[in-house]
């Protein structure tokens, strides 16, 4: 099997220290928190920013100075930055960050394929806005992460791809288990791997990922079917099932190297991430 890449999404948009403690919020928190993760064999990092009162941002300024604390604690990782619109509506607020330069550029910016209801609100993501992000981010040679929910985003990749918007390479997140979207099992998960790009369209890399609850079953399912991982507290804030122990990022990190460990994986360092995910070395 090929070498592991995992990718912590360690901050989110709706989680908070009252849900939380260990959640990293302020721009010196998430730098120290990307740094004990990447120590422990994270290779990707998906960051979101936060005001001072703790509420997600757009604001250029402030991923700037998340973007440039990051690379000078992990001056090898793979930096994406989240164009969301679960809050923010406007394309010009959503792309902002991809204009960002030197050494606060990011090697790749999230893309949802489309419109999804979260338990308490909705992320709408119109087709005219996927383009959109999609050209800003080839015209700035970013890659997108692209983000699938449901079977539907997917066949919406194939045309996209088919249509010269998405081009290789490939790297897809797929999410399953939250509150309206595609279930997390086995068959979902297998039947979404098999309906991605084919090797002749172009690189293609997956993470399996599980919200909430079923974090460790998804990821532990990519692991074992050969695929990458996405991890941290932005999906799920616990270490158990049962919601009785909470966790830290470092904790969700450790926990995927012993059991890609006890499956004979080696983890991936930042530049083999790098050439498997088709990024610049």
């Amino acid at each position: 099997m090929p070498k592991l890449i995992i990718n912590l999404a360690g901050t989110g948009m709706v989680p908070g220290k009252a849900d939380n403690p260990a959640l990293p919020i302020t721009p010196g928190e998430i730098a120290d928190d990307c740094a004990r993760c990447c120590a422990l064999g994270v290779s990707l990092l998906h960051l979101h920013a936060r005001d001072e009162q703790g509420q997600p941002t757009w604001k250029p300024d402030v991923y700037h100075d998340i973007v440039r604390r990051v690379r000078e604690r992990c001056p090898d990782a793979v930096i994406c930055v989240s164009t969301s619109g679960r809050t923010f509506k406007e394309f010009a607020e959503r792309a902002a960050v991809l204009d960002l330069d030197g050494d606060a550029k990011p090697d790749m910016g999230s893309l949802t394929l489309g419109s999804l209801n979260f338990p308490n609100q909705a992320s709408v993501n119109e087709p005219a806005m996927i383009r959109a992000l999609a050209q800003r981010m080839r015209e700035r040679g970013i890659v997108p992460e692209l983000e699938i929910f449901d079977f539907g985003m997917l066949d919406y990749a194939h045309y996209l791809i088919e249509r010269d918007i998405l081009r290789p390479p490939y790297y897809f997140n797929l999410l399953l288990g939250s509150l309206g979207t595609l279930a997390a099992t086995p068959f979902n998960l297998a039947s979404l791997t098999r309906a991605l790009p084919a090797s002749h369209v172009g690189k293609t890399t997956w993470a399996g990922a599980g919200i909430g609850r079923f974090q460790f079953l998804v990821n532990s399912l990519a692991i074992t079917m050969g695929g990458h991982v996405r991890v941290g507290l932005e999906d799920n804030l616990f270490m158990d099932t049962d919601k009785q122990r909470l966790a830290s990022n470092p904790a969700l990190v450790e926990r995927l190297v012993r059991l890609a460990k006890a499956a004979e994986r080696e983890i991936a360092t930042p530049a083999e991430a790098r050439a498997m995910i088709g990024l610049p070395g």
